[in-house]
């Protein structure tokens, strides 16, 4: 790992589901540490992310690739393998990620919007992590409250 992020500060998530943000024309990527209620992570994300990364959980097979597969597809040409991805700053109710590339031994970080991130990682079976921080931070009173009214029961690992 870079020397800035040590795996004691990274939280690994998975994608729970995709669900409609009913007072938006959005969707929300929930993250959740395993099982657990106790870490999630909602990231409002726009509607056609959202559909990708439904796809990549559903496995669905287009029929042309979609941008999340063509970076696949290069990076593996390039032999390049998608190592991890990472939540690592919010600002202003806005996140942010990082893709995490390995070739011939060298490392490379890229900046990434976290559903793009999300929907790449997926697609190429890589790892979803939050900073302790970005976790600590996330915490505003709207996201409380609405994650206070969440009902996880009724949200499946591939619902919509």
């Amino acid at each position: 790992m870079a020397s800035s992020e040590q795996t004691s500060d990274l939280v690994q998530l998975k994608v729970h589901g995709v669900i409609a943000d009913p007072n938006t024309d959005t969707r929300i990527v929930i993250l959740k540490e395993g099982d657990s209620d106790n870490v999630m992570l909602p990231i409002w994300i726009g509607t056609a992310e959202g559909q990708a990364i439904e796809w990549a959980l559903g496995d669905t097979v287009l029929q042309r690739p979609m941008s999340h597969d063509l970076i696949r597809s290069v990076a593996e040409h390039l032999e390049m393998k998608i190592k991890r991805v990472v939540v690592t700053d919010v600002r202003n109710n806005t996140y942010y990620a990082s893709i995490y590339l390995e070739s011939r031994g060298v490392e490379r970080v890229i900046d990434s919007r976290p559903s793009d991130a999300i929907a790449l990682a997926l697609r190429a079976k890589a790892p979803i992590y939050v900073t302790q921080d970005v976790l600590k931070r996330r915490a505003s009173g709207n996201t409380e409250l609405w994650l206070d009214r969440l009902d996880t029961k009724n949200l499946g690992k591939y619902e919509v």
